[in-house]
């Protein structure tokens, strides 16, 4: 596919530096009259296959276009839900068949010829609909006020009836016996349709595998269908309806389903599994799903992308200029590129890895489709349609490559670099043997030596309680804190107590404060208080003064006691530290 030129292309995609741009315009038709979405676009052997919507009231069309060219077109029951290219057999040539979903049956296409038609199984009648039909059978007017009724409250699935009961309440009286005589032999069936299909490879992982088709149905179901026979392999059940699916894996080996639905969730499912095995809760409606690596990309009406892991997990969220329209794949498989493309409705078409920003197209109107691949001579072709009808054809650079923005968001570059670890020594190897060898004996000496410190601090706990020797009282009866201080450089010292009482609304009358001390080395000239009222709350100081007798520089400690009146034994004590040693010192 030959690259049209800058002025034949009229400026679509122009950048402002056109010589800097990693893409060629190739073609650009703004009349194509081609109006359909990502999950409606394929390319099968060189060529690209388009399920049109038909806007305006017309026919939706199934276009099979070579280069920028229409080849064919044919009409479609239905509007197509999506397309989808699959390996059906290992037999040689191994050419790939196209899968077309619309309404409730997918059309399979062998060399871009009608193959194989598979129809989803009928649901069982609504038991309402099925009593009024019976009852039209005998008196069409009366089932005719009955059925409005029902409709009116919800009550009948008419949707999804193949007998078109609107058309039968258009009728006149006169005419509905008629009506009710054509078709009465007829049965009432529902059916359901398909919301959005993919592909899975059957066992093994290689790109040209056999594949199975994955449905996801209106009723809330996915189905895997055997590539050959085009029975159901499986079926999972969904609690709300798909709109988009990924899968990772292999069918006859172990595989990873993911489903966002109408709901605002996505739902992990995996083989053998019936139900959803993790849920992931999205803050707003999802518009895209696509799978990078190891990591789901989803796009939300709230103008964001979000990174998610297959358990849940959120791993980072990356704000849009306008809202998202479309989202699909880029691979680039001669440099190991994946990649996700997102149509802007601001025109733009911008490409993210991760959370980083690598490329942005700016197109003449809001891309509602993306498709990348080989097309053509070309191996990396991007091919767009635009909201107005319009086809972009964008081919790639054979030197372009992919630069993360320095000024988007994302980890440093630091972040990237490997660390210099040093090697393991012999002893950490060895140590990592002994360990392994003797794990369970070193476990429980471990807890042997922590049963003993336990221990130990819950005796000198005791001791100290039974004792006084606490600056805190361990009665909830007389619940007081002690607390001294001492100033001074000497030899004469200022000794202040404070003393309070720690409980909420009872005072403690009648406590005296002692203090005992080394009569040859301190001299207090008082030595004794009598406390007052003790106010819940309120701290007490008790000064007093403390001559040094020694000219040696010998300190000591002064023990304070505090009792009650007409007991021996302290209510708490503390010991304080005199200059030569640190403040106050719990016993």
């Amino acid at each position: 596919m030959a690259a049209a030129s800058s002025s034949d292309y009229n400026g679509c995609g122009a950048e402002s530096n056109e010589a800097n741009s990693k893409w060629l315009d190739a073609h650009y038709d703004p009349m194509a009259n081609i109006h359909t979405f990502s999950a409606c676009l394929a390319i099968l052997s060189l060529q690209l296959v388009v399920g049109d919507l038909g806007p305006g009231g017309q026919q939706p069309r199934l276009k099979v276009l070579k280069g920028p060219l229409v080849m064919t077109e044919s009409p479609l029951p239905a509007l197509p839900a999506a397309a989808a290219t699959f390996l059906m057999e290992q037999h040689e040539p191994r050419t790939p068949a196209l899968a077309l979903a619309s309404g409730p049956c997918v059309y399979v296409y062998k060399n871009l010829r009608p193959y194989f038609k598979f129809s989803l199984p009928q649901l069982p009648p609504n038991p309402l609909e099925q009593d009024l039909w019976n009852q039209a059978k005998e008196q069409p007017p009366d089932c005719a006020r009955m059925i409005e009724k029902g409709s009116e409250a919800g009550a009948c699935c008419v949707s999804l009836c193949v007998l078109c009961v609107s058309r039968f309440l258009q009728l006149e009286l006169s005419e509905m016996e008629a009506f009710v005589n054509q078709h009465k032999s007829n049965s009432i069936k529902r059916q359901t349709v398909i919301t959005t299909m993919t592909t899975l490879k059957k066992n093994l992982a290689d790109e040209d595998a056999v594949s199975c088709l994955v449905l996801g149905t209106e009723n809330k179901e996915l189905l895997v269908l055997d590539p050959e026979a085009f029975t159901i392999l499986a079926k999972m059940s969904l609690p709300s309806v798909p709109v988009f699916l990924e899968v990772s894996g292999q069918f006859d080996v172990e595989f990873r389903l993911a489903a966002a639905c109408r709901n605002g969730n996505i739902y992990i499912l995996r083989r053998d599994s019936k139900h959803p095995k993790y849920c992931i809760e999205l803050s707003a409606q999802p518009v895209g799903l696509i799978r990078v690596h190891k990591v789901l990309v989803v796009g939300s009406t709230q103008d964001s992308l979000h990174g998610f892991t297959h358990k849940g997990k959120k791993l980072w969220t990356v704000q849009m200029p306008a809202a998202i329209l479309t989202m699909n794949l880029l691979e680039q498989h001669s440099r190991g590129l994946q990649a996700v493309m997102t149509g802007l409705a601001n025109g733009e078409v911008r490409i993210y890895r991760d959370k980083a920003l690598l490329n942005v197209i700016h197109t003449p109107d809001a891309v509602t489709s993306l498709c990348f691949g080989r097309y053509g001579r070309e191996d990396n072709t991007l091919i767009m349609t635009t909201r107005g009808g319009g086809l972009i054809i964008k081919i790639l650079k054979r030197t372009a490559v992919f630069v993360e923005g320095g000024s988007e968001v994302g980890p440093p570059p630091a972040q990237a670099m490997k660390l210099n670890v040093p090697r393991k020594t012999r002893l950490y190897v060895d140590q990592t043997l002994r360990e392994r060898e003797a794990g369970t004996a070193m476990h429980r000496a471990f807890q042997t030596d922590l049963y003993l410190l336990r221990l130990r601090a819950a005796r000198a706990y005791l001791q100290a309680l039974e004792s006084s020797l606490s600056p805190m009282s361990a009665t909830a009866r007389e619940p007081l804190k002690l607390h001294a201080v001492v100033q001074g450089l000497g030899p004469t010292f200022k000794l202040t107590l404070h003393l309070q009482n720690t409980s909420t609304a009872r005072p403690v009358p009648g406590l005296l404060v002692c203090c005992l001390y080394n009569e040859a080395l301190y001299s207090l000239p008082r030595a004794f208080f009598k406390v007052p009222l003790l106010v819940p709350g309120l701290n007490y100081p008790l000064e007093t003064f403390v001559e040094s007798l020694s000219n040696k520089g010998i300190s000591d400690i002064i023990k304070v006691l505090v009792l009650r009146e007409g007991q021996s034994a302290p209510l708490l004590s503390a010991h304080v530290n005199m200059p030569g040693s640190e403040g106050l010192a719990a016993a």
